[in-house]
């Protein structure tokens, strides 16, 4: 077990923490660096999350109470001193969490689930934006969520959202 910073608070936090239940984090991006995983514990303080993606584009993101709770509980069992501008999710050895360690992750929770291999942490952004529409979000919400400089953009998840209404509607009202 590596030797944990801190002091006896940090290793008593560890010895609540076991690797197995090791938490990760979520997909999005932070100023301070690639997704989310470069969110830093200042920037999780802000309401809503202001984050860079890619193409260096500005998103609001809105972080539900739910979300929040998640956060400190995190914060609460991680066994490293954060600082307010350092990384927030920590690898096994208390490094900034690697993306690729996230994609191992899904791949191993995917094939325990028996999910496609089309669920992967990409597919949550078109998902989300999916199920905001057929809930009845405003198109140009969903584009500022997104961070998409055009409509058009956000518009392809019209497409997406009609078909599968279309095929809900064809097996409910079957052709003789």
């Amino acid at each position: 077990m590596p030797s944990w910073r801190g002091g006896a608070t940090t290793e008593r936090k560890a010895e609540r923490w076991p690797a197995s239940s090791r938490p990760s984090a979520p997909s999005s991006a932070s100023p301070s660096g690639p997704g989310s995983l470069g969110l830093t514990l200042r920037e999780s303080r802000t309401d809503p999350l202001v984050v860079i993606g890619k193409g260096n584009k500005t998103r609001i993101v809105p972080v539900l109470p739910q979300a929040r709770s998640a956060l400190q509980r995190y914060l609460d069992l991680c066994p490293f001193a954060i600082k307010e501008n350092e990384p927030l999710f920590r690898g096994l050895k208390g490094g900034p969490l690697s993306p690729r360690i996230i994609q191992l992750s899904i791949e191993r929770m995917r094939g325990a689930l028996g999910l496609p291999d089309t669920a992967t942490p990409h597919a949550l952004r078109p998902s989300f934006a999916t199920h905001l529409l057929g809930n009845g979000a405003d198109l140009r919400v969903i584009q500022e969520l997104l961070g998409h400089a055009s409509l058009s953009t956000t518009q392809v998840y019209t497409e997406v959202d009609r078909a599968h209404l279309l095929e809900q509607y064809r097996k409910a009202h079957p052709r003789p």
